[in-house]
């Protein structure tokens, strides 16, 4: 499918890309583009030397974009950089360029979670999704100067999280009405809303790495001799910096009990009331993301019409879970 704002590249710009960054005399023996995803160009490399690497591409610059979108790519290198120092299983990041909009990257020998649950025990699945819980836990080790997102212009950054995270939800609440889409609460009414959650949300006071985009396309696991493990996380481009609870926000995107199990091994405990209703927010921000983006980055009709479903009925149910 055609993405209106991913770049397009052929192998040879893509060659001549790399060339520039990492050696005039890289040789190179296979090439794949990855057109599955909605934003960046990724394409794959094998050298000759026997490196496998990935090449991402970010829009160009002045295309309309969402107003968290701007900068993205600077956003994922500092969110790779940051967490491969924390220990964080991630690709290694052989170049970053955040002005030029490059990412070089090792390519992630694995398979995803979704792709292997059939294969496995309910027992297994239940350990895997135990180990992602808790592997994903490891971003939330950096903390950032700030809350809010890394990016250059500094939109959202706050001293406290209520500030930054209701200037995050204002910025794609302005990209709907802007669209002139029709969520199903009226924008001022859902801005309130959220404002009306401000002193919960001011009782996270460590701005923690949320990667915020850990469903099980950027997930790779492997087999171990300890059972199926997480082997890297990939595509930190959504990343922030805020309340590690809402990492579980695209973790929760699996059955009722692996989601039980991801918890389990998130935070060692179930979730207390308050982090349900700020994970319940942190929900509905993304929806409201799913909804805003179609436009900007053309889906077509269909796509369109499935996503903005899917993200107003998750809305709807977690808008009456917080007024019930």
């Amino acid at each position: 499918m055609e993405i209106a704002i991913r770049p397009r590249l052929d192998r040879a710009a893509v060659e001549a890309l790399v060339r520039d960054r990492l050696g005039p005399d890289l040789e190179f023996t296979a090439h794949e583009e990855f057109t599955d995803g909605f934003f960046n160009a990724a394409h794959a490399l094998d050298t000759a030397d026997g490196r496998r690497l990935v090449v991402k591409v970010a829009p160009a610059k002045g295309l309309k974009l969402l107003r968290y979108e701007v900068d993205l790519m600077a956003t994922e290198i500092e969110c790779f950089e940051r967490a491969i120092a924390a220990g964080v299983p991630m690709p290694r990041l052989w170049h970053g360029d955040p002005e030029g909009g490059v990412m070089i990257i090792d390519r992630v020998e694995g398979r995803f979670p979704h792709k292997v649950r059939d294969e496995l025990t309910d027992a297994e699945r239940l350990d895997l999704r135990r180990d992602i819980g808790a592997t994903g836990a490891l971003f939330a080790r950096v903390t950032g100067e700030r809350f809010g997102y890394p990016r250059a212009s500094g939109r959202t950054v706050a001293d406290t999280w209520g500030e930054s995270f209701l200037a995050m939800v204002g910025d794609v609440l302005a990209d709907i009405a802007e669209q002139d889409l029709t969520p199903p609460r009226p924008v001022p009414e859902l801005a309130a809303l959220f404002e009306a959650e401000r002193a919960l949300l001011d009782e996270v006071t460590r701005p923690a790495l949320v990667h915020f985009d850990l469903w099980d396309g950027n997930i790779f696991v492997h087999r171990t001799e300890d059972g199926w493990r997480v082997r890297a996380f990939i595509d930190g481009e959504r990343a922030f910096y805020g309340d590690p609870i809402a990492e579980l926000v695209s973790l929760q995107f699996v059955p009722e009990e692996e989601f039980a199990a991801v918890v389990d091994g998130f935070l060692g405990r179930a979730l207390t009331a308050g982090e349900e209703r700020r994970l319940a927010l942190y929900r509905m921000y993304l929806m409201l993301i799913l909804i805003a983006e179609c436009g900007p980055r053309g889906f077509d009709a269909e796509l369109t019409a499935h996503q903005t479903k899917w993200a107003t009925e998750t809305l709807v149910r977690d808008l009456a879970r917080l007024t019930d």
